[in-house]
């Protein structure tokens, strides 16, 4: 009973951090609440357990998925080149180690700035490719974060079902 609750305590902890990791997307998040859930599933074992981790596993594939298929289709209808997230994405950690924290999104839109910059030769046209490309992102991780909680919920019932039930 002791190692149900420490694992089921790490498992809700992973979830917090996973679900912090998609916002901020230092790790990976939706990765991080699968792989938690399913080592709580091998370590409580039974049926219960089992159709949560299946549960959380449609979530965060949902998620994954969604974030990837939407963001992916609004940035390549603006035309907007993987490399060009790509520099946001590198600037955004260099930003995170110079600036903690606020580094991160501050790094990530300078670079994304300076790459449709470089591209386009026009500043403002790189600030609305910019700010269009960010709303896309936003949106795609929204939709993770939105499923994540759900993920994390599904979780919650699934640890009072078998501590209760």
């Amino acid at each position: 009973m002791t190692t149900d609750i420490i694992t089921s305590v790490l498992v809700g902890l992973a979830i917090l951090v996973g679900c912090l990791g998609i916002i901020v997307p230092v790790l990976p998040g939706s990765i991080l609440i699968a792989i938690a859930v399913l080592i709580w599933a091998i370590i409580i074992g039974g049926p219960t357990a089992w159709i949560i981790f299946a549960i959380v596993a449609v979530f965060v594939a949902a998620g994954m998925s969604a974030s990837l298929v939407l963001t992916g289709r609004r940035l390549k209808s603006m035309q907007v080149p993987n490399s060009s997230v790509l520099l946001g994405g590198v600037l955004a950690v260099i930003g995170f180690f110079v600036i903690p924290v606020l580094g991160l999104p501050i790094g990530f839109v300078a670079g994304l700035y300076l790459a449709e910059y470089s591209r386009l030769k026009d500043g403002k046209t790189a600030w609305n490719s910019s700010w269009e490309s960010i709303k896309a992102i936003g949106i795609g991780a929204g939709i993770e974060f939105i499923l994540a909680m759900l993920a994390g919920i599904t979780f919650g019932v699934g640890v009072l079902i078998h501590f209760f039930a």
